[in-house]
């Protein structure tokens, strides 16, 4: 009978326990932190094969956090991939394709990116690194939803010094909608990594008592390649291998910040790339590991990326999965994290929060995830363990440049061909006609998204499409 009293005596206390920790949870929503580098290949963190060269905190953040195995961007190229990651829309949908040069084309001020989600709930917004989504100054990420930038507005090798193009107009430097630097060297460049990095960690120490959210894009790997002078000459595989070395340090001095601040158990960090690695450019460029192709393509080593997500006492630690997730469910996911209201517009991505969390028997929400590269080209399916590719012509490297140097590309044809990624993920065996019905299934599902999003291989116009920005 005492036990009994002394347990209901402690019902109130319990439901006060929990009612303070809800309420402090909704006022201290979490922190996001999204790092996302320029053509580093699947292979290219220590965990994943890194050879040459370590990455320390990269491996660290992935023993402390969860490796994503089958992590995928929704383009092969540039602009396309950071248009889904920035809207959660496959990049049709949102009418960006390709690496947009300097142009009057961008991400629509209509769309809604993930900062403009996250300005819903108050939050602080930053972006330091490499935009490609509009360099207009009415396109510009301030223009999206962040309070800062500093950065590129595309491509480091967009510029007059570029030797196998050198047409391009001077590469400026921009800070907010201005322009501090109209013609960035390569002395410069040797120096964004660490202003990235720099400028990240004010960032975070200036706004540790409000939430925010931080996106850092370094220019790098993607050639040419610079490193500061506290990393070259630093690791065995040469000048690549000081890039990622120096982006490594970066990803230390953002989870050094984050501890120091006492942010660290309450933010969501996300490391990931943009597409696979540049391979043409020989020793300048990543590795994919075992994975078939690279960069501009829609096989595995073109869209399937290194992938590492860190929050303490959310995401298991030292967990591998190997469940497919996309880059288009971050915003959704994100979203529901803070409570914030999804775009008005229709997106593509689906919560992954309880794969993130660990959950039992957490699946991949979509019944499939689609792959377009080119002119909007529906070139691959992947579908649980499946994976469809569509008859494509797409490119090879024949030959490998070093140091700098480009090498040279080659086509091929692809025909209907399907893989099964959990035993091949090489892309190595066909086993389309083994596989009459799972390609009829397959079939159906691109019938549907072609419906809505198009596809300029079989010509078809999507009914779904919306148009990128066009500055007059």
């Amino acid at each position: 009978m005492i036990e009994l009293m002394n347990t209901l005596r402690l019902i109130p206390l319990i439901f006060l326990h929990l009612s303070l920790t809800l309420l402090a949870k909704a006022e201290n929503p979490p922190n996001v932190v999204i790092i996302y580098t320029d053509d580093q290949g699947y292979a290219d963190i220590g965990v994943q094969g890194a050879e040459g060269y370590t990455t320390p905190n990269i491996d660290k953040m992935a023993s402390e956090g969860t490796r994503f195995t089958d992590f995928y961007v929704a383009s092969a190229v540039c602009s396309a991939s950071r248009a889904a990651l920035m809207t959660g829309c496959y990049p049709p949908r949102v009418g960006i394709k390709g690496a947009l040069g300097p142009s009057r084309t961008g991400l629509n001020l209509e769309e809604e990116t993930i900062a403009e989600v996250l300005k819903k709930k108050n939050y602080a917004t930053a972006m330091f690194g490499k935009w490609h989504l509009g360099d207009h100054p009415s396109l510009l990420p301030t223009k999206q939803g962040f309070d800062q930038y500093l950065g590129l507005p595309y491509s480091n090798d967009m510029w007059p010094e570029n030797k196998f193009n050198p047409n391009w107009p001077p590469l400026p430097l921009i800070e907010g909608d201005k322009i501090i630097v109209p013609y960035v060297t390569g002395e410069i460049q040797a120096t964004l990594t660490t202003r990235y990095a720099e400028g990240a960690v004010d960032f975070i120490t200036a706004h540790k008592d409000k939430p925010f959210f931080l996106y850092v894009a370094p220019s790098m790997p993607h050639v040419p390649l610079y490193v500061s002078e506290k990393f070259k000459g630093k690791t065995e595989q040469g000048t690549y291998g000081d890039v990622i070395a120096e982006i490594d340090w970066a990803v230390g001095e953002i989870l050094a910040a984050l501890k120091e601040n006492g942010l660290d158990d309450n933010t969501l960090v996300v490391f990931a790339s943009d597409n696979g690695p540049w391979t043409v450019f020989g020793n300048h460029a990543g590795s994919t590991g075992p994975l078939r192709e690279a960069k501009g393509t829609s096989w595995e080593g073109g869209i399937r990326v290194p992938c590492v997500m860190r929050w303490p006492g959310t995401i298991p630690a030292g967990r591998v999965s190997a469940e497919p997730i996309c880059t288009i469910d971050l915003l959704p996911t994100i979203a529901k994290l803070v409570g914030a209201p999804l775009p008005e517009r229709k997106i593509d991505g689906k919560d992954i929060g309880p794969i993130l969390r660990g959950e039992k028997g957490a699946k991949n929400p979509h019944e499939y995830l689609a792959f377009y590269y080119g002119n909007n080209n529906l070139e691959a399916l992947r579908s649980g363990k499946w994976k469809l590719v569509f008859p494509h012509r797409y490119r090879v490297v024949t030959s490998v440049g070093n140091d700098g140097n480009r090498g040279k590309y080659g086509s091929k044809n692809s025909g209907l061909e399907l893989y099964d990624l959990e035993t091949d993920p090489s892309e190595t065996t066909n086993l389309a006609d083994k596989e009459p019905e799972t390609v009829e299934k397959l079939q159906a599902m691109a019938d549907e998204i072609r419906s809505e999003l198009g596809d300029g291989l079989t010509k078809t116009k999507g009914s779904e499409t919306r148009p990128a920005a066009r500055v007059k």
